[in-house]
């Protein structure tokens, strides 16, 4: 059985960074570009995009800059404050793992 603990982070009805957000930043990382960050994660453009546009809104300047394309195209890129999220949200998740191990050790005991 796949166990997992999963921090989501909201602000107001939206979130502004779980799991999935932190694995497309780090695909932005990789990739450079929303586009190409999308299709590694078999993700739609649009939905990457819109989940890209929820973090930008939700903090107070962007995680992720995008310049258009040109002679050599278009890319994307963390933000100073995309890669401290980044890095903060990581670093949470390890902590609650640590922090938490037991707990959860207990309850997935008693699922089926």
């Amino acid at each position: 059985m796949n166990k997992q603990l999963k921090i989501r982070i909201t602000h107001g009805p939206n979130t502004a960074i779980g799991p999935g957000k932190a694995d497309l930043l780090e695909a932005i990382i990789q990739q450079g570009s929303i586009s190409k960050a999308a299709q590694a994660m078999n993700m739609s453009y649009r939905r990457a995009w819109e989940l890209v546009n929820v973090m930008n809104e939700a903090f107070k300047s962007p995680l992720v800059s995008t310049s258009h394309g040109g002679s050599h195209g278009g890319g994307a890129q963390l933000t100073d404050l995309g890669n401290t999220v980044l890095q903060h949200y990581r670093n949470l998740e390890t902590k609650v793992r640590q922090t938490a191990h037991e707990e959860l050790n207990n309850i997935y005991k008693q699922l089926r």
